[in-house]
């Protein structure tokens, strides 16, 4: 299987500035499934740019999943840690407008694994344009 290509950040914030209304107000229309899959992905590929290796993964389904930072790697099954959430809830993650202690309290991330918590020192990935 291919690499996939790290995320260019001039693509990942037109993204997610395309959605920075929807993102502070959610009572906006959603956004588009194509336009907010590009938003989640480009963020998500930032990520593993960051905080390179695989020892945390970091799912948002039903668009990506990436694997983060340096540690012990898991080769086969399920990683040992994992942080899961929806795609807006990541994307106010990745824009700073939640953290992942708010989020977490909220039951709108998931995680598991000793590490998974880590993401946070990670975030967040993109300023959302005022």
């Amino acid at each position: 299987m291919a690499a996939r290509p790290a995320a260019d950040p001039t693509k990942t914030r037109a993204a997610v500035s395309a959605l920075a209304d929807w993102l502070r107000d959610d009572t906006v229309a959603p956004p588009e499934r194509a336009v907010l899959a590009e938003a989640v992905r480009l963020t998500a590929r930032t990520l593993p740019v960051l905080a390179p290796g695989a020892s945390v993964e970091v799912r948002v389904p039903p668009f990506v999943a990436v694997q983060c930072i340096s540690g012990l790697s898991h080769t086969r099954g399920n990683p040992p840690n994992v942080v899961e959430t929806d795609p807006r809830t990541w994307l106010l993650l990745a824009t700073g407008l939640l953290t992942v202690a708010e989020a977490t309290a909220r039951g709108a991330v998931q995680s598991s694994g000793s590490r998974a918590g880590e993401i946070a020192d990670w975030l967040p990935l993109v300023d959302l344009p005022k």
